[in-house]
């Protein structure tokens, strides 16, 4: 019977309802069809594009070794466009809205972001080479 006790929260654990995704879901759902599920710019539809899509890999390294988080999540919402305003990946603002986080991005200031959002620029700092 003892070891009831201890499985028990275990099994409620199992039975509550996941309310949102999370950051490698919401990447493979709305990212890895252009970036490629490693994050390299190489998925299915990468192809017919006219301009590559970025390799998320390397956000790191192209910023002295330090993870964009701001510059990357304003780009997912969709902040920040080409240098003519226009950009061939998707606004996904309006996706990602939700329940909101104090987030730090890495600029020291923790402002409140989508914990979605969050979830997709923490996924990504764990693709970095």
């Amino acid at each position: 019977m003892r070891f009831g006790w201890v499985a028990l929260p275990l099994a409620l654990a199992a039975c509550v309802e996941k309310d949102e995704p999370t950051g490698s879901e919401d990447f493979a759902s709305f990212c890895a069809a252009c970036h490629g599920i490693s994050g390299q710019g190489d998925g299915e539809a990468a192809a017919g594009l006219d301009r590559k899509p970025a390799d998320l890999t390397g956000l790191s390294a192209r910023n002295n070794g330090v993870f964009p988080g701001t510059r990357v999540m304003a780009k997912i919402w969709g902040y920040t466009g080409g240098h003519d305003g226009t950009s061939p990946m998707p606004q996904f603002g309006p996706l990602l809205q939700g329940d909101l986080v104090p987030y730090d991005g890495g600029d020291g200031i923790a402002t409140p972001t989508p914990v979605r959002l969050v979830a997709i620029a923490e996924y990504l700092r764990t693709l970095q080479d």
